[in-house]
């Protein structure tokens, strides 16, 4: 791989005004030079596509048209990249800091995954703080055993690994995609450092229930009945000494 690898990040969005902008200046003013940036949106018509275009010259690829939820909208994104590396960065995400980029490059060394820490930001993007699930110190695919402890937006993934995502999940098809491109990978390196700002209250959070029944389904599927719901005893021990701790999760 090149000493400068080029990373493709993804930004899909729909009606999402209030939160947009934030996104496209975390992605346009990064200090590294090579990024491909695709925005999908869904044909917002609350004047999101409008915020877009004032950034239009520095979006190397936009798509507005119909889709068939989220995962579909991602799916067109991975279909048009050509980067190195892919990273799904939501709209209201961002970014962490203008330089995570260029750091990532530095660290990649033809790793086949790159991820970091994520912070929490409220609507006015104030810190709330960490995750409560801290990143693995070394990443393979077993890792989300105990739950989803890297943020999908501060996940980069060789494209070369990316498979589609799995639609038949509506609310966790993240969590398979990101299994599954684990198993393929050979090597993954942890930043050690910061990669995302993470929004809280995205779509898996207002319909919780539904989601953790998904997540369930993923995690059955691939560590198996028995071994699942010992590690769903585990992650409900974990949760429960969390909130005696530290009062209700926001992630």
């Amino acid at each position: 791989m090149s000493a400068h690898p080029k990373f493709s990040i993804i930004t899909v969005v729909y009606n999402n005004v209030r939160d947009i902008e934030h996104t496209l200046k975390s992605v346009v003013n990064q200090s590294y030079d090579h990024i491909e940036y695709i925005v999908i949106d869904g044909q917002s018509t609350d004047g999101t596509l409008e915020i877009i275009q004032k950034y239009r010259d520095k979006i190397t690829v936009l798509l507005s048209e119909k889709d068939k939820g989220i995962y579909d909208a991602m799916n067109k994104g991975l279909a048009l990249a050509t980067g190195d590396y892919v990273l799904f960065l939501n709209s209201g995400d961002e970014i962490y800091d203008l330089n995570s980029i260029e750091n990532l490059a530095k660290l990649s060394d033809d790793a086949d995954i790159l991820y970091g820490e994520t912070i929490l930001v409220d609507d006015n993007r104030n810190i709330i703080g960490e995750r409560r699930h801290k990143v693995p110190a070394h990443f393979d695919w077993k890792s989300f055993r105990y739950g989803m402890n890297i943020c999908h937006q501060a996940i980069y993934i060789k494209r070369e690994i990316a498979e589609p995502y799995d639609l038949n999940y509506k609310l966790c098809a993240d969590i398979d995609w990101v299994i599954r491109c684990a198993k393929k990978a050979k090597k993954t390196v942890n930043a050690q450092q910061y990669v995302a700002r993470y929004l809280v209250g995205g779509m898996s959070k207002q319909r919780h229930k539904e989601s953790l029944k998904e997540r369930f389904a993923i995690f059955k599927h691939y560590y198996g009945t028995i071994p699942n719901l010992f590690n769903h005893g585990i992650i409900a021990l974990k949760a429960i000494w969390y909130r005696l701790n530290y009062g209700k999760p926001q992630d």
